[in-house]
């Protein structure tokens, strides 16, 4: 019975994964920043699926707190098989107006979370031979993006991350998976500041999304892009004028103003 790790497991993408991996009868360490919801999740999951829940509330966009994690499983004495990398936000408007330390905070979670965590359990993945982790980056990782430049940025980080040890841990019994969706109807539009625009008019669903991420993980996929159209239009990019792909990102992600 394997184990899995989910960071941002409270709602959306990683919640969804948490639901698919019990529904296999695996368990699970849940690390999100809301208790209570990570509480009703474990009530769920357990009752539902009979498997067994450790939770652990912890906010990754602090320094240091990827090792809490890790301390804790250790401590509990838990094994992680699946390493699912999904916390992350992005934040609307221009660069130079947003805070400097929001778009800092980004950073800390969506890429050096992510980069301490795959460090510290990968360590053990490649002792015993064996292993899975699945990132969730998005389609904005190919993508240039105004209005959310350092959100788009730090998705291209996770996709070339992912290759790069994927390659390096070809024969070590490991297997790195980038999840790359196009938008999804999760809590992200609403924190990010997008409600209002036309990027997320039809953003495919948190359940779908997490199904394809899961089945490419299993699959040892390097990049898993959860929808078709978008995996065709990702392979258009190189061929379209930056200036021309730039504007219609902007045109997206343009919110109305109040």
């Amino acid at each position: 019975m394997k184990t899995a790790l989910i960071t941002g497991a409270s709602s959306g993408i990683g919640k969804e994964l948490a639901r698919i991996h019990a529904s296999k009868g695996g368990n699970l360490i849940l690390v999100a920043r809301r208790t209570e919801a990570l509480e009703a999740l474990k009530t769920e999951l357990e009752s539902t699926y009979k498997v067994h829940v450790s939770t652990f509330t912890q906010d990754l966009a602090q320094a240091h707190a990827a090792k809490k994690v890790y301390d804790f499983v250790n401590h509990s004495g838990l094994e992680v098989d699946y390493l699912m990398n999904n916390a992350g936000f992005g934040g609307h408007g221009e660069f130079i107006d947003r805070p400097l330390e929001k778009d800092l905070e980004m950073i800390q979670l969506n890429v050096t979370a992510l980069v301490e965590l795959t460090h510290l359990f990968l360590q053990d993945m490649k002792q015993r031979g064996h292993g899975k982790i699945l990132n969730t980056a998005s389609t904005a990782g190919f993508l240039p993006g105004p209005l959310q430049a350092t959100y788009f940025a730090t998705k291209a980080f996770v996709v070339s991350f992912t290759e790069g040890i994927s390659y390096e841990l070809r024969n070590a019994g490991v297997t790195v998976t980038a999840l790359c969706p196009g938008p999804v109807k999760t809590e992200f539009e609403h924190v990010a500041g997008l409600e209002g625009g036309t990027m997320f008019d039809k953003g495919a669903s948190a359940a779908k999304t997490a199904k394809s991420g899961y089945d490419g993980m299993m699959k040892g996929k390097v990049i898993q892009i959860s929808e078709f159209s978008f995996a065709f239009l990702i392979k258009l990019v190189p061929f379209i004028p930056l200036k021309m792909l730039s504007a219609v990102i902007e045109k997206m992600q343009t919110v109305p103003k109040k």
